[in-house]
């Protein structure tokens, strides 16, 4: 079968070998496998990424990766995806029927331990016609939902999570810096929750303009204005003396919380400076190089850094419900569409934030 496979640290079209399902597994066919931020990433520097994740395990199983992962083998990308069953393998019920489509938490059950797919050496991603599955994690798409959005289920599960990591009171005010998909689905999780006011800031106009899109109340474009210069007409006071005089006086402000969504170095440390005192900073941008905060600054401010990861299956399962439900509307998020032959050319294209808000896969197209 045909797969988009990393190799020397190219993405090269090419005939892998055919999947056959095991125990509780069953085989599926790809029908749309969104492109990645880390997809992006680990396409030139997938060996300090796993380095990293090993180095969060204490050195020992491999961290989120897996173990045994040899980051210099052939990879089939792809964790953002929604399929078709077309076989179950023996052990299984059978419940969901051949033609149902699926989404999944992009990890499968093997005999030998979980398979991270897009990050597996021994099972491919979404950048493949097939793929294997656990039946015990697929979640039935319904209502009618296009392919193409449920496929967008992993990354706003993701944003799910940082928000429900968050600690928003009713009256909170929220700012989202940086708005490519991960703050997008950061945005779409705040206004599912019913959350406002959202302030997002990115300085990309496409980007803003999705931000928008999503329901973020006020688009900012640092270039032009500092986002943080909003927090006092929002009613949050910005300095400790401030803040401790409104309490005497009977005022109330909500939590300020700042979701840090670029994961460039320097971003932290601007952040602790700028936000509010007391403010709560969600990391979930994913800086892959060394940076420096001078915690003395965050800590007579009083910041709380909450650093965020992935999502729980029933994040998971209830983003598809809401996006199925139209609680998020992703209907315009997926702003292109490739075959597989076009899959290196994407990744060329999505350096541009102009370019695209979030390309799909289609290995049958």
């Amino acid at each position: 079968m045909r797969a988009v496979v990393r190799r020397n640290k190219q993405l090269v079209c090419d005939e892998i070998a055919e999947l056959t399902p095991g125990a509780g597994q069953v085989l599926v066919k790809t029908l749309a496998c969104g492109i990645c931020g880390s997809d992006l990433h680990a396409l030139h520097h997938m060996e300090h990424m796993i380095e990293t994740s090993r180095r969060a395990s204490g050195g020992g199983d491999g961290g989120p990766m897996g173990g045994g992962f040899d980051p210099t083998a052939d990879t089939v990308f792809g964790h953002e995806f929604c399929a078709e069953i077309l076989e179950h393998g023996p052990g299984t019920t059978g419940l969901l029927k051949p033609g149902t489509r699926v989404v999944s938490v992009p990890a499968t059950i093997t005999g030998t331990g979980v398979e991270l797919l897009g990050y597996s050496n021994n099972l491919p991603g979404g950048f493949a016609e097939r793929m294997i599955l656990s039946e015990m994690m697929l979640l039935e798409v319904k209502n009618g939902l296009p392919t193409d959005q449920a496929a967008l289920t992993e990354p706003f599960a993701v944003g799910a999570h940082a928000v429900a990591k968050a600690r928003l009171d009713k009256d909170s005010v929220s700012l989202v810096i940086g708005c490519g998909p991960v703050g997008l689905a950061v945005i779409a999780g705040l206004k599912a929750k019913g959350h406002g006011p959202v302030i997002a800031a990115d300085y990309s106009p496409r980007r803003r303009a999705a931000a928008e899109m999503l329901g973020a109340d006020l688009v900012i474009d640092p270039a032009a204005e500092s986002p943080h210069a909003r927090w006092e007409a929002f009613g949050v006071p910005t300095a400790r003396a401030a803040q401790n005089m409104a309490r005497m006086m009977g005022k109330t402000f909500g939590q300020p919380v700042v979701f840090e969504c670029v994961g460039s170095p320097g971003i932290l440390q601007h952040l602790i400076e700028a936000s509010p005192a007391g403010s709560q900073i969600v990391v979930a941008g994913v800086c892959m190089e060394t940076d420096k905060i001078e915690p003395a600054i965050a800590i007579t401010k009083e910041i709380e850094l909450t650093f965020v990861f992935g999502y729980s299956p029933e994040e998971f399962a209830r983003t598809l419900h809401q996006i199925s439900e139209g609680v998020i509307d992703v209907s315009r998020v997926v702003t292109g569409k490739v075959g597989l032959s076009e899959v290196a050319q994407a990744f060329v294209t999505l350096g541009d934030p102009e370019s695209h808000v979030k390309i799909l896969v289609e290995p049958g197209r």
